[in-house]
């Protein structure tokens, strides 16, 4: 009897305590489920304030906001393909977030960078700048070649790009012709055939290496031959790569990604720089990539072949890309030509006031007064009148730095532009 009302007593209390840890585990569960609830809230609505879509919802998880989104600048980068402490791939990308379009411009790696083609060498050519830890001076050199003022770079190893296709498991690619090379040497074995298919990592390299064929044949003419033809299937096969990898499929991996940049990729781009321009480039539609490749002929000097650049039409090349870039070339000839703006030199550098003047004139713009300032570190646009924003913006683009803001003092011109020390074309 006394062994009964024992173990009713033990049955009582263990009761309560499951009890009582039933409604521990409630009120847990019920606070996560409340905090659950509250990220679901916060995402929702910050995506649906962001614009909505994959844009909203990634500009949410980043803490950036539409307003965020929309001032961000034209981002320029040099990107280099590098195998064996040598870089035989070098591309210049540029992206504008706001209008969605992006360039993709091969520079040859024959590309002559030395001051007098009679007395050229090998070492001049633009691939010999690299030696596997000098991108800095490759960076220079491109400035130099193109007239662009690049300020970043990003240094692929080979395995970088085996490793990213064969994580998002392949790229389907129209290989342009059959490929068969071996180089020992290089550890290079290289066997496609010729047509659309799934290609993995090994591959991948295969095809972005191939410059022709074990007996000599190589691309047809018409699609460019041999460094010229390797050039564009780079550049079509990165298309590829990019249209199939910024993805909401691939959200997953972006872990993977970020180990395999830190391993594999060498950059001077601060992360909280690159992580502004994430949630516009999901976004990205690869048909608003033009691609192409640095102006020029190849030419033999003092015995050695060399590509040598053609400087006035680089010059128009890429001013009608950064126009394109900025949507220049969708404003008419006479709302330009219509908007009188004064240029003043604060960078201390006469040769700067001379490029800006160049390219707003070639733009379409018409520079009625041009002189020197005070010394400024950064550059500003001035609305001194009705402008649009849109104008504003497209010179922005064009110059590639500058911040715009409204003046309700009278003036004689329209826009009055002040070049800071962050632009220069040296």
């Amino acid at each position: 009897m006394k062994k009964e009302k024992n173990e009713k007593k033990i049955k009582k209390v263990n009761n309560k305590k499951r009890k009582k840890h039933l409604s521990i585990k409630k009120i847990l569960l019920l606070f996560f489920l409340l905090i659950i609830l509250t990220i679901v809230i916060y995402f929702t609505y910050g995506t649906i304030k962001n614009g909505g879509g994959k844009l909203g919802f990634i500009a949410t998880a980043m803490g950036q906001t539409k307003e965020d989104i929309e001032k961000l600048e034209p981002f320029s980068v040099l990107i280099m393909g590098s195998s064996q402490n040598l870089t035989d791939t070098i591309m210049v990308f540029k992206y504008n977030p706001k209008t969605q379009k992006a360039y993709l411009i091969s520079i040859p790696r024959d590309t002559f960078v030395g001051d007098n083609k009679t007395y050229a060498t090998a070492s001049e050519k633009i691939n010999s700048i690299y030696q596997g830890m000098y991108p800095e001076k490759t960076l220079e050199a491109v400035n130099k070649v193109t007239g662009l003022n690049l300020n970043y770079y990003v240094v692929v190893d080979t395995d970088a790009l085996k490793i990213l296709v064969d994580t998002i498991g392949g790229v389907y690619f129209d290989v342009p012709m059959d490929m068969k090379y071996t180089d020992k040497k290089q550890n290079l074995y290289i066997d496609l055939k010729k047509g659309y298919q799934l290609l993995d990592g090994n591959k991948a390299e295969q095809v972005v290496r191939f410059r022709h064929n074990q007996d000599g044949t190589t691309y047809d003419p018409e699609y460019g031959d041999n460094d010229i033809g390797r050039m564009k299937t780079q550049r079509n096969f990165l298309k590829a790569v990019i249209q199939q990898t910024i993805t909401v499929d691939n959200i997953g991996n972006i872990g993977k990604f970020i180990d395999i940049a830190q391993t594999y990729v060498k950059t001077n781009i601060p992360i909280d720089f690159i992580k502004q321009y994430i949630a516009p480039a999901v976004e990205f539609n690869t048909d608003n990539l033009q691609t192409g490749s640095l102006p020029g002929s190849p030419e033999k000097c003092n015995g050695v072949w060399l590509y040598i650049a053609s400087k006035l039409q680089t010059e128009e090349y890429f001013t009608k890309m950064n126009n394109e870039l900025a949507n220049i070339n969708e404003i008419s000839e006479k709302d330009l030509s219509s908007i009188k703006i004064e240029v003043l030199n604060g960078s201390g550098k006469s040769l700067n006031l001379t490029k800006a003047k160049e390219l707003l004139q070639n733009a379409g713009f018409v520079v009625s007064k041009a002189g020197n300032t005070n010394s400024t570190k950064k550059t500003s646009i001035i609305n001194k009148s009705n402008v649009s924003q849109d104008i504003l913006s497209s010179i922005q683009n064009l110059l590639e730095v500058g911040t715009t803001s409204n003046s309700s003092t009278e003036s004689t011109v329209d826009i009055t532009i002040i070049l800071g020390k962050d632009f220069n074309v040296e």
